[in-house]
């Protein structure tokens, strides 16, 4: 069928130009266009395998949403995305709207590449409050007060996800104007289940409650005179009939104004309660029943079979298996809690104390001397780099301070200097130092509490906004947030920074806390950058690259000493390794902070054997520099690769694919790491030297590949 016969079929949806048009439709059109969506949507079902119930069960949501808010200001997400398709009709994609679900065609999830409309690509489920929660912050952040309103449509399938109730926990604390829609229909793609699903049910078969609620509201209308004292009765005694029949305090103890439940397929009264949540300046639960396939008797008799139904399963179609009926059941009507919600938690704010820094450089000693003294800690460190006329990045630094330290001073600097950064923290600020963040920059400063989960999704939201959000996690506690990284941060390539710290071993804490795998599980993602600083002259250039990178960046660091600072340090470019000392014979190659134990190999070796063994800072674990670390295999060299992580899909192994893609021979690349086994706790130096990563393994392992016979070391 042409696409102008299907217009004249179609009349609004194929006139439609903007979604903000619908404000302007008289209610019998809106109920006219709810059915023209219910028959594209069938014209598709018959061609190919698509989201069938869900999507008919929330066409009246839809149009009462865009005919109420105007999404080119104010922000929507839906949550599965799978429901997305009446939201597509509505947004300029009437006409490729066929071509859904095929190669080339509309993605059948949100897909910001085909609208702005789209803010998230949203295929799993649970993460819509805390996107939503990010955003409204971010909006805050950037425009003052916020104008603009933040919703998450979630079904109650989803709405059973932990990150949910992660995300319902912070909105509570941090009092964000958002609204989240539950769209209930009593179904996942299969029947729901658990202890929440039980409690949805309590509020949708209670009728008594909202038959009482009714009778008392037109009791206050014909006593206006009674005033607030009146209204403040009635609403002490309805939350105590809602505490006491239903339970239905759950959402209102979590910091939300709870509003319903209200039939989800009566246009005019979503669009009222609607207006209602967006006028209430708190975090609004908005409770909606639906039928899942509504408008279409098979799907609604059985939506689980009619989730994704296979092309045309319906042979014959009758006219009596369509309605256009908007009641979903008797006895179930809107309703509403007037409770005053606690006042808003306020955080006192202090000045931090500033750090003071004095330095000279003598030109003729060829010496830079620090000295930084911070009057909250009464702290000094004295830095010196030496250059004694050398070609070389000489390693020669005295510094005490911990890689945490250093990196929290360079977040702390960046915030100063650009005010779109924040950080993020999960219930570890003291554990990664962030108190004079958090004092100086309460605004920009965000502990999300024991979940990482909710951490990054919320770090996708402020992403979104236009914020540049900083993760600041243990590498061992951001496997807890994998789907994450790989749905909201990966995939949507947001400018997120996760700063893994604690990468390595964290000595007497042992395996639970050993950050291993952060280079395994991270390597495979697209668009993700992932670096690890060889010292501290690294951190902050590597934090100002991230900054400005423009899509997402982790950096590793361990539980250490930084190592100090180098002078002659190069630049970062990304993907981009340093040559710390030239060789003729192979190069040591550093993935983290063992420059000084590569140095102690490379002298053994130049003293005893004359041979010249180069260093390499990798500097980045993705993308990789093959042209500067496989120059060595190609001059007919040796490489060892040292990291302070798994062998198994680590870095070295990064370095053994790369040499396969170029045809390079690998047998004199070898690998220094963890083997595959979990660490016991001890001291870092103690396991570093059990599992090899010393000098003298260095040297060993370069013995046996240059056959050379071992000396004592």
């Amino acid at each position: 069928m042409t696409s102008q016969k299907i217009g004249k079929r179609r009349p609004l949806l194929s006139s439609l130009q903007s979604p903000r048009e619908l404000m302007k439709f008289s209610h019998a059109e809106l109920l006219d266009l709810a059915s023209e969506i219910r028959e594209e949507i069938y014209r598709l079902y018959d061609r190919r395998s698509v989201h069938f119930a869900s999507n008919l069960g929330v066409v009246e949501l839809c149009i009462a949403l865009h005919s109420t808010f105007d999404f080119s200001i104010d922000r929507l997400i839906w949550d599965t995305g799978h429901q997305i398709y009446p939201h597509k009709l509505l947004t300029g994609r009437f006409e490729q709207f066929q071509s859904i679900r095929t190669k080339g065609g509309l993605m059948g999830f949100p897909n910001p590449a085909e609208s702005d409309y789209d803010l998230m690509m949203t295929g799993h489920a649970g993460c819509s409050i805390g996107t939503a929660l990010g955003i409204a912050s971010g909006d805050d952040l950037i425009s003052g007060k916020n104008k603009r309103h933040s919703i998450a449509v979630i079904g109650d399938g989803a709405f059973s996800s932990g990150v949910v109730f992660e995300a319902m926990n912070h909105a509570g604390w941090i009092r964000k104007n958002i609204t989240v829609i539950l769209n209930d229909n009593k179904m996942s793609i299969c029947p729901r289940v658990g202890g929440l699903s039980i409690h949805l049910d309590k509020l949708r078969m209670h009728p008594s409650y909202q038959r009482l609620k009714q009778q008392l509201h037109s009791l206050v209308d014909n006593f206006p005179t009674l005033g607030k004292s009146m209204d403040s009765i009635l609403a002490r005694f309805k939350n105590a009939v809602k505490a006491g029949l239903l339970g239905g305090m759950l959402f209102e103890e979590l910091g939300f104004r709870y509003i319903g439940p209200i039939n989800g397929h009566n246009i005019p009264r979503l669009q009222r309660f609607l207006k209602m949540a967006r006028s209430i300046n708190d975090p609004v639960l908005l409770h909606v029943f639906t039928e899942k396939g509504h408008g279409f008797k098979p799907a609604v008799n059985n939506p689980s079979e009619y989730h994704a139904p296979s092309p045309g399963m319906d042979n014959k179609i009758s006219t009596d298996q369509f309605s256009n009926d908007n009641q979903i059941a008797p006895n179930q009507d809107e309703t509403f809690s007037d409770q005053k919600i606690r006042d808003t938690w306020v955080r006192e704010e202090s000045d931090a104390e500033p750090i003071s820094i004095t330095g000279s450089f003598s030109t003729s000693a060829s010496k830079l001397t620090l000295s930084a003294t911070s009057a909250e800690s009464n702290a000094c460190v004295e830095i010196c780099c030496h250059n004694e006329n050398s070609t070389e990045n000489d390693l020669s630094v005295i510094n005490r301070v911990s890689f945490t330290e250093v990196v929290r001073n360079s977040i702390l600097q960046q915030m100063r200097e650009n005010d779109r950064i924040c950080v993020i923290t999960a219930a570890m600020c003291r554990g990664n130092m962030l108190e004079p963040i958090r004092e100086e920059f309460p605004s920009r400063f965000f502990d999300v509490g024991i979940c990482e989960s909710h951490a990054v999704i919320f770090a996708a939201g402020l992403a979104k906004a236009g914020m540049i959000p900083i993760v600041d996690i243990y590498s061992t506690f951001i496997q807890r947030s994998y789907d994450q990284i790989f749905q909201e941060v990966s995939l949507q390539n947001l400018p997120i920074i996760m700063l893994l710290d604690r990468a390595g071993l964290t000595g007497p804490d042992g395996p639970t806390h050993h950050g291993v795998f952060d280079i395994c599980f991270l390597r495979p993602f697209p668009n993700l950058t992932i670096m690890a600083p060889a010292d501290a002259s690294d951190v902050d250039l590597m934090l100002r690259f991230a900054v400005k990178s423009g899509s997402p960046v982790a950096m590793r660091y361990p539980k250490a000493k930084s190592g100090g600072y180098r002078i002659n340090v190069a630049q970062i470019q990304c993907g981009k390794a340093e040559i710390i000392k030239t060789g003729n014979d192979g190069a040591i190659v550093v993935c983290g902070t063992f420059l000084e134990t590569a140095k102690k190999a490379a002298d053994f070796l130049y003293e005893k054997y004359k041979i010249s063994t180069g260093i390499i800072n990798a500097r980045f674990i993705k993308p990789i520099d093959t042209e500067t670390i496989l120059q060595p295999i190609k001059n007919g060299g040796f490489i060892v690769t040292i990291e302070e992580g798994m062998l198994a899909a680590g870095f070295g192994s990064a370095i053994l694919e790369s040499a396969n893609e170029l045809n390079i021979d690998s047998r004199k690349i070898k690998r220094l790491g963890f083997p595959d086994k979990y660490i016991e706790h001890g001291e870092r130096n103690e396991l570093l030297d059990d599992i090899g990563l010393n000098s003298k393994n260095i040297i060993q392992v370069c013995e046996s590949i240059l056959k050379i016979s071992k000396r004592n070391f």
